[in-house]
């Protein structure tokens, strides 16, 4: 089972991260890219990048491997890294998988299937409907039977896709149709289960390793219950709510779980923990997990080295579970979470990702783009601390510290949430924020630049002018400035490096200069200046009679035809991008007399989608 040479069927930070394993184990690696990502960090760090049409592409892949020599792939995380079918084409092709064995992904990729596994293995689980059944009234009638609130799941994949909460019966076809159009989109399968919602739950998964002799251990929990539309969004380990006596009967049950399935390498049980503290199997994530550098922090092992010397038919060495401090990982995605978590796309102007004592992991380039094509999620800020308070302090200083410019992220946010009360205190559940979202809870409010920001900026854009009224805009917020700024005098503006004086103060910021816009960084939020326009355009303006595309990525659905009658609110159309679908609802009663594009069209941010006759 030896090999030399490690091709990443992945992109993005995970690649970049497997890479780096492998290199300082001596392994030669290879990077596939595809069109979108010709000048992506993973193809440049990889001792050699061969281009894909996809990188769902198997036989691309495989010719991939074959063509640079590969003798081993690893499939990161996401993509094909839990297709059974993609392990066994490896494996046929005379190429080690770096993960589980085909039938274990199989045992355990079937979400319904892997419960059937889990009860006979005597790992609680939640009720739930896992019939082969799939017609509406079938699933109707079970989730009559489970009761309400309840979760509708694909039975493929993972990741959070073709997954819908249903607390209506109401909203319950609804819910099918659109968990099973994007299970059919993501894993070319529509197949769908029913499990009851443990509401205000605790979302603790196991982290799992087994070799090919009979060993499996576990490396302790994390907690991942800071969640958005059951997307993570923060993780830790050791979870702040479990004790030990939970943490031995989650290990217990784990390992059960990777020994029922006959598993292999490194994957993740995830659990559910009531009020109550009792625990019920989700579901277990055959791969590697985005949030597996707090295991590392904690344990001191690097899991991709185990993968690798596991894959090579090592067995694992003597373990006992020892957990020094505290880790935080927090994800930094792209996108506006005071517009609904709406998915952002741009140029990166400004990326630095260096903080002591923090570990950055990512797949960006300074002058390269965020594109809808592929997850929000661009880049992890994970902090290792003697405690949770310090991890906590280590972390919303290294959020501050390494700002990305060019696009709205949620980098303000992970800095407020891991302030807040609820966060601090351990008392996140899977429901917090987006009951804060449904709340409209100050934290998640558009950020206003303070009145000394707005100073810099207009001492910055007005430059050596003197005696101008200075119109700036950031946001909607608009504001007249005399130059020169009383009190402000700017002392060096280079390589992205601000230094100013406020009063006699020094101040340093990140900034870039963008045509006649300025992007300033503080306390981890990006505020965007410029010059405002006298004359806003017309397409600036809300337009009730025209339904635009919210952002570029794909129309997956239409509700509507030429001649249809709609009411105010009713959803019109959805575009689907990085991994979330936003359904555009009509502003206005009127009729349809245009469609412009049909489902499945690849679409831009402002492309018109829909035109109504709204009666005046």
């Amino acid at each position: 089972m030896s090999f030399n040479t490690v091709l990443i069927a992945n992109r993005g930070e995970i690649a970049c991260r497997v890479i780096r394993t492998a290199h300082r184990l001596g392994y030669r690696t290879v990077a596939v890219y595809s069109a979108h990502d010709a000048g992506a960090p993973h193809a440049q760090q990889a001792d050699v990048a061969i281009a894909v049409p996809s990188y769902l592409d198997v036989t691309a892949l495989l010719d991939a491997a074959r063509s640079s020599g590969a003798d081993a792939v690893h499939p990161g995380y996401g993509f094909l890294s839990e297709r059974a079918d993609f392990a066994e084409a490896c494996a046929q092709a005379g190429l080690v998988f770096i993960g589980p064995p085909a039938a274990a992904i199989l045992a355990m990729g079937d979400k319904a299937r892997a419960k059937r596994r889990m009860l006979d293995a005597g790992v609680p689980c939640a009720p739930g409907y896992l019939g082969d059944a799939q017609d509406e009234a079938t699933l109707r009638e079970a989730a009559q039977r489970i009761g309400l609130p309840l979760l509708v799941k694909a039975t493929a994949g993972g990741g959070g896709r073709g997954m819908r909460l249903v607390r209506l019966m109401a909203d319950l076809n609804d819910a099918l149709a659109g968990a099973r159009r994007e299970a059919e989109a993501a894993f070319g399968d529509g197949t769908l289960m029913l499990e009851r919602l443990i509401d205000d739950g605790r979302h603790i998964e196991v982290q799992v390793f087994a070799d090919a002799h009979g060993t499996v251990v576990h490396l302790g929990e994390r907690d991942c219950s800071a969640q958005r539309r059951r997307q993570k969004v923060i993780e830790e380990a050791p979870s702040p709510f479990v004790t030990s006596t939970l943490r031995e009967a989650l290990g217990r049950d784990a390992v059960a779980a990777a020994r029922a399935a006959g598993y292999v390498g490194a994957g993740t049980v995830e659990f559910i923990v009531d009020a109550t503290g009792q625990h019920h199997f989700l579901e277990m994530n055959t791969r590697l997990q985005v949030e597996h550098p707090v295991t590392e922090c904690v344990t001191g092992l690097d899991l991709v080295e185990w993968q690798l010397r596991v894959a090579a038919g090592e067995p694992l060495p003597p373990y006992e579970l020892q957990m020094q401090g505290h880790a935080i990982e927090a994800r930094l995605y792209a996108e506006d979470p005071a517009q609904d978590w709406r998915p952002q796309t741009g140029r990166v102007l400004h990326w630095r990702p260096e903080h002591a004592g923090v570990r950055i992991d990512h797949g960006l380039t300074e002058g390269g783009a965020v594109t809808p094509h592929y997850d929000a999620m661009v880049a992890k800020f994970i902090a290792h601390g003697r405690d949770r308070p310090d991890a906590i302090r280590r972390l919303r200083r290294a959020l501050a510290d390494a700002p990305l410019l060019g696009l709205t992220t949620n980098a303000g946010f992970l800095r407020d949430l891991l302030a807040h009360p609820d966060f601090t205190a351990g008392a996140m559940t899977t429901a917090r924020l987006d009951a804060w979202a449904a709340d409209g809870a100050t934290i998640l409010q558009p950020a206003t630049p303070h009145d000394d920001l707005w100073r810099v900026a207009a001492a910055v854009l007005g430059g050596h002018q003197r005696s101008l009224d200075l119109q700036l805009q950031c946001g909607e917020e608009r504001r007249t400035l005399r130059t020169p700024v009383d009190g402000v005098r700017v002392l060096a503006f280079d390589d992205h490096r601000l230094a100013v004086a406020l009063e006699g103060i020094q101040r340093r910021f990140h900034a870039v200069r963008a045509g006649d816009a300025l992007h300033l960084a503080h306390d981890g939020r990006a505020f965007v200046f410029q010059e405002a326009s006298p004359w806003p355009g017309r397409d600036d303006r809300p337009d009730p009679a025209r339904v635009r595309a919210p952002v570029a990525g794909t129309l997956v659905a239409l509700k509507v035809a030429v001649g249809d009658v709609v009411t105010t609110g009713q959803p019109l159309a959805c575009v689907e991008a990085m991994k979330m679908e936003m359904w555009l609802p009509a502003a206005a009663a009127g009729t349809v007399r245009a469609v412009h594009r049909q489902p499945r069209a690849a679409v831009a941010a402002g492309d018109l989608l829909i035109e109504l006759d709204i009666p005046a």
